[in-house]
Order: C-alpha cells, then structure tokens, then sequence
C-alpha cells in the first residue's frame, strides 16, 4: 500500500475517538449514558443500526457472493423490510409507552425477575460470541498491512489498541457518542463503495453489465433450491428474513437501545423501517461491485489469482486498483466498522447488565447519576472481557469460529418466542417462560449441528430457519406449560403492562 494511503487510515483511526468526544453532547443521568436522553434524530438512529448490523467481513465478503448466488442475497433482505415492519407495529409500541430502557424490560414485567434475567444473559453470551469474532476479524487486515512494512505485530495488540481507541469515546459519551461516530463510518463506506463503482465501471468495456447479466449474475429471484437446506431460496431467504430480523431488532438489545433514544414512537418506527430500506440498498451496492469484479476478473476462481477464497477479490481491488488516498478511506471505514461493533456492543452490555441484572437483583432502583456511574464502569469491564475474548480466536480453529457467527441461530428464536409467548399465551407463567426459553437453546444446539445428505452432498437445515423454528418451539412448550394454569397470569394487567 502506499504510505499516503497507511497515513490516512492512521489518522482515521484516531480521529473517531476525537468526533465521538465532540459530539457527546451532556452527559448527567444514566438515561443520557444509555438512551442518549431520548433526543437522537430518526435518521441518524437509522443509519447507526445499519452500521452498528454492518461488520468488516459484511463489507468485504457481500461482493463475493455474486461469484456464487448472483444477487439472490437480496431476498434476505426483503425479508428483514418486512420483519422490522413487524417489529415497529407490534414491539416498539410497548417498549416506548413503559419507557423502557432495554428491551428484556418487558419480559421483567410479564413474567418476573427470572425471565428478564436470563434473558438479559442470553444476549451477555450472544454478544460476547458475535462481537468478539468481528473484533478479531478487524484485526486480521491490520496485521496484514503492518505485515507489509515488515511489522509483524500479534493480533491481541491490534485487538487491545481498537478496543482501547473505542473504549475513549463510548465510556465518557454513551450512545450518542456511539451513534454519531456510526453515522460518519456509514457515509465513509457507503460512499467508498460508489467510487468502487465508478473507479470500476472506467476500467470495464461499456457492455459489462450486459457481460454480467449473460453470466447469470443478476439473478435476483431463486424458485428453484431446495426450501430447507438453501438459505437463498426464496420462501426461505424471505421468510426465515423477516422473523430474524423480528429477532435481531426487536429482541436484540445492540439494535433496540437506539431505537428507544430516538425522541418519540414514530421516530423509531420510521428509523427502524428506514434501516431495512437502507440495508436493501447497501447489499445492492456491494453485489454491484461483486458483478464489475467479476466481469474485471473474467469470472475466475479465487485460486486462479492466488485467493483462498471468494472475500479477496474485493480486497485485491481495493489494494491494487483504488487511486491513492481513496484507498486508505475505503480501508479505513471497513476497519472503523469494528469499532463501531464494538462501541455499540459495549454500550448495550453496560446498559442490559445495570437494568436488566444488577438492578433486578439487587430489587432496588439506582439514582440516575449512580446509573451512569455504573453504567461506564461496567464499559471498562466488558472492554477488558472483549480484548481477552477476542484474542483467543487467534489460536482456535474454523468450527468454534463458526460457533461464534451462528450461535444467533439458537439464541434468536429462543429471545423471539419468549416475547411471542408473553403476547400470545395470557396463560403463561414465569417458570413456564424460563423452561421454555432454556429448552428451546438447548434443542437448537442440536438442530444447528445436524447434518443431512443431499446429493451426496452433506447439508444442514438453512440458517434462516433457526429462528422461526427457535419461536416455534418455544411457544408449544410454553402454551403446553401454560395448559396448567386455568386463568390468565395475574400480571397482565393493563397499568402494569404496557
């Protein structure tokens, strides 16, 4: 890379810690730290949940897969459209009429104490998986490039500085420090990505996308896999789509606290619709570069130009081909989206840990300012557990890397169904909910590792599944529980639940 280029991403690096700092706005309560006083602007809550969803191997792999599917992957997210759509009628009514600060709030006040607990530990676990493999993973084209100048420098170092540049920011300006700082890297990859384009389209004969829609490559629509083993079917892609996204936004704390700093109900349904509009439109972006590649490569295997897999290509063009100085943004915004993850994923454990478990447990409210007071220690200790955690998968091997990426699988449709359940079966009891939810992780455990033959090819059940089927069984173990109780649960009560 050139030096220029090594500069830039460099001083992008320490100037996001420096805009979160400014843009932190007062900082008095913990509901300044945890939902930024409610007073975030729709569209910059919108576009902080496409970042904060938006990870390094997203911006990296996406444009490979057109080597593969062609633009089918767009079929995932009609299905998130219609998921969130869901989300903002059903869930986020509730959340913003009890005020909640987190979303497992609402399951303290259906079922109790125990069901907002574990559920509050299911998304500690879930987070800690998922975020400290984007966490390393950020840290692999560091080192890459550090490897280039002849510094070769152990992945927990780039782990520790990231962590540490993050931590700058998210500890003294909670989620408005976080959004804001989202919202800068979203316009530098967004905005990479169209010079990609442009850098790509000069490079490419006139007739490339007529090369690449004879080479099947903008296949949008796929009637033909199989329904339960091929994530890109239709019926699959779009409906196990949308109620992971049910899951991931409605469920997940990372996505719902920033829903609920936004000022008013209609500003969060509009920034949670918005953010499934702009997903649909950033997928298309990179599979538009995926298809110029494709056709600048001829169509070649990764192996032909010396790639392991389908994700350099995209690299290779970024290295080799971007001018000088466009370059290092593009780098410098892929890698910043690591510690956007991160930010966010600090700030939601913090927040979840005091208000769904140290409050709980301790059966007393905290003072606003000992909210806050608790609210950056707990930062500082989750950041310190990341750098550890993200560390270890330097020396462990594919399938507990794959753990991480799909552990969601099992613990998405378990988190669903315990709000399907609370909503749906006016029976259902606390213990019935904690069964419930503690059964349904345990038989995905087994479903994800299933294996079946087809073709004489070994598959399993399609990833988008997980989650649908996640909700089902918990809401036939829970109603089946539920069978014992002959009235409803004395805690639906209008006034105390919203």
């Amino acid at each position: 890379m050139h030096p220029a280029d090594i500069a830039i991403i460099v001083l992008y690096l320490l100037a996001m810690p420096v805009i979160g700092l400014l843009l932190r706005g007062k900082q008095r309560t913990g509901t300044d730290f945890f939902v930024g006083g409610r007073t975030l602007p729709w569209w910059a809550v919108c576009l902080s949940v496409v970042a904060t969803e938006t990870s390094t191997l997203t911006v990296i792999s996406t444009p490979g897969l057109v080597w593969g599917s062609g633009f089918t992957y767009l079929q995932l997210a009609l299905g998130y459209i219609a998921g969130r759509t869901i989300v903002s009628v059903v869930l986020l009514p509730r959340y913003f009429k009890g005020n909640f600060v987190t979303a497992y709030t609402f399951l303290g006040k259906r079922f109790g104490t125990a069901s907002q607990t574990v559920a509050s530990l299911a998304f500690v676990v879930t987070r800690l998986l998922a975020e400290g493999v984007r966490l390393f993973a950020g840290a692999i084209p560091i080192q890459a490039i550090l490897a280039t100048y002849g510094l070769h420098t152990q992945y927990w170092h780039i782990v520790l500085g990231l962590t540490v540049l993050t931590v700058v920011y998210t500890y003294v300006g909670g989620v408005r420090s976080v959004v804001w700082v989202d919202v800068v890297q979203l316009a530098l990859y967004l905005g990479g990505a169209i010079v990609a384009v442009v850098v790509l389209a000069d490079k490419l004969p006139s007739n490339w996308m007529s090369i690449a829609a004879d080479g099947g490559r903008y296949q949008f629509l796929d009637f033909s896999s199989p329904v339960l083993t091929s994530q890109y079917a239709f019926v699959t892609a779009v409906v196990g789509g949308a109620v992971f996204s049910m899951a991931s936004h409605g469920s997940d704390q990372l996505i719902v606290q920033r829903l609920l700093a936004t000022r008013s109900l209609r500003d969060g349904q509009k920034a949670l619709i918005g953010s499934g509009i702009v997903v649909f439109v950033q997928f298309g972006l990179f599979l538009l570069v995926g298809s110029g590649l494709w056709v600048l490569y001829h169509g070649a295997a990764p192996k032909e130009l010396g790639l392991q897999n389908t994700d350099g290509f995209f690299a290779k063009f970024i290295v080799e081909s971007l001018p000088v100085g466009v370059a290092g943004l593009l780098i410098a915004g892929i890698l910043a989206s690591t510690m956007g993850a991160l930010a966010s994923a600090l700030n939601a454990l913090s927040t979840s840990t005091v208000n769904d478990l140290y409050q709980r447990l301790r059966r007393q409210a905290l003072p606003e300012d000992a909210q806050l007071r608790h609210g950056r220690m707990w930062t500082l200790v989750w950041a310190a557990v990341f750098v550890v955690f993200a560390s270890m998968f330097s020396t462990t091997t594919g399938p507990v890397i794959e753990l991480g990426l799909s552990i969601t699988g099992y613990t998405y449709g378990a988190l669903l169904g315990s709000f399907a359940l609370g909503l749906l079966v006016r029976r259902a009891r606390e213990l019935d909910a904690v069964l419930a939810f503690l059964i349904t992780i345990a038989v995905m455990a087994v479903v994800v590792s299933l294996k079946f033959t087809v073709n004489g090819k070994q598959v399993g059940l399609a990833f988008p599944w997980y989650t649908l089927l996640g909700v089902v069984i918990t809401l036939i173990v829970g109603g089946l529980m539920s069978l014992r109780h002959r009235t409803a649960a004395p805690e639906l009560v209008e006034a105390d639940l919203p």
